[in-house]
């Protein structure tokens, strides 16, 4: 079965031109105008993979991403925002409620197609089969499963990801970079992109409650996972 991309797009040439390209590169594309037919989609047809407007009419692009992660049926699919919107803040906004990554109108199809394939190939790599337990903290990669003190904890792919990256470095420091590269699957970021990692970061810890102080912040350095009781 190919893969299936779902473009969330109300102008119809923006739509038009990201459909293309996205079929060029071999993938199945479905469209939806607006953001109810969105949500109607990812629920009914599965797509692998979303690229969402910010700016839809009736309900916006940071509201549909809220609601596909709140639907366990969809929390775990990968979403690119796409936005012309240029401030720093619109772009953390939709990192915040869960977009996995983002492009910026007018965008390179190029670049869009390469995003496209990074959050792909990230969210379909297996897992090991390996279970690890940092004090109350307890992450089952092949399960995709996270618990603190016994009681489960849902995550994004991406915060999944994150805990993963930092788990298997066992107490070493991972740099903003390093885990870009690791877990969205692109290096050399800029200073926004870069901010992707902190968003995550604090969103993970917000999820993970009295595990949380075991993502430490290494001033000018990154972060590490402490296994210190």
């Amino acid at each position: 079965m190919p893969i299936t991309v779902l473009v969330v797009e109300d102008e119809r040439d923006i739509a038009a031109l990201v459909r293309y390209h996205v079929e060029k590169a071999g993938f199945r594309c479905l469209e939806a105008g607006d953001g109810a037919a969105a949500l109607r989609l990812a629920r009914e047809a599965r797509p692998d993979v979303v690229v969402l407007d910010l700016l839809l009419p009736g309900l916006d692009g940071l509201e549909v991403c809220r609601r596909l992660r709140r639907d366990p049926a969809t929390a775990g699919l990968p979403v690119i925002m796409l936005t012309a919107r240029g401030e720093e803040v619109d772009r953390v906004v939709g990192l915040e409620v869960g977009a996995d990554d983002y492009v910026v109108k007018p965008f390179s199809p190029r670049e869009l197609i390469a995003r496209i394939k990074a959050v792909l190939r990230r969210s379909r790599e297996p897992g090991e089969a390996r279970v690890t337990r940092v004090g109350e903290l307890t992450v089952d990669e092949s399960r995709h499963h996270v618990a603190v003190e016994g009681r489960a904890v849902e995550l994004t792919a991406k915060e999944f990801g994150l805990l993963v990256a930092l788990v298997r470095a066992a107490g070493r420091v991972l740099s903003r970079d390093q885990l870009l590269d690791t877990v969205w699957g692109y290096a050399n970021a800029a200073e926004i992109e870069s901010r992707t990692v902190d968003v995550h970061v604090r969103r993970l810890r917000e999820k993970l409650g009295p595990a949380a102080r075991r993502i430490v912040t290494v001033k000018g350095a990154g972060y590490r996972l402490d296994d210190a009781e």
